[in-house]
């Protein structure tokens, strides 16, 4: 039994040991690595080679033509939006809270520091608001925001829904109707 012990770890050790490989290792083995990658790189064109060429002239009536459908789109889209009632937009709110009293001082205060600004005040129940403004984008909002906001740390920019002033409503035909469409 001993012997087929030893005859085992010398086989083992046998096995384990190094073989003299003549394959070199280390950064050397690859000193001569070559691959050809030309068959799959994308061919791009000399650029000096590149003639300069001329744009296709446009007709006059394509443009004309594109013109007068946007100016038709466009006169829809205002028609449409003329006979809306209300408009989105961007107001500065300077004090929203329950404190009626408040409300009164800080639009009095406002009328009292910028006199060429006009402050409304709204009633949305229970909150008292005091807006400046009636503004189309954000950024017309934002002059009078930095004029106040020095004076009203409190004071932001929202959104809010406005009525237009060019609507007209519609006239009522019976007198006993409250509504029609």
């Amino acid at each position: 039994m001993n012997r087929i012990w030893t005859i085992v770890a010398v086989l083992l050790i046998w096995g384990c040991k190094s073989t003299g490989s003549s394959v070199p290792s280390g950064p050397s083995a690859y000193s001569t690595y070559q691959e050809d990658l030309s068959g799959s790189l994308p061919d791009f064109p000399d650029y000096k080679e590149q003639t300069i060429q001329k744009k296709p002239e446009v007709s006059e009536t394509s443009v004309q033509s594109v013109d007068s459908q946007l100016d038709r789109v466009q006169k829809d889209f205002y028609e449409k939006n003329k006979s809306e009632l209300y408009f989105n937009g961007f107001t500065v709110l300077v004090y929203s809270g329950i404190d009626r009293d408040r409300a009164f001082k800080t639009q009095q205060d406002l009328t009292e520091y910028f006199p060429d600004i006009q402050a409304e005040m709204q009633y949305q129940q229970p909150r008292y608001l005091v807006k400046i403004g009636k503004y189309s984008y954000k950024f017309e909002a934002q002059k009078v925001f930095s004029q106040i906001k020095g004076l009203f740390p409190t004071a932001r920019i929202v959104q809010d829904r406005f009525q237009r002033k060019e609507y007209s409503s519609p006239t009522i035909i019976d007198q006993n109707a409250e509504r029609q469409n």
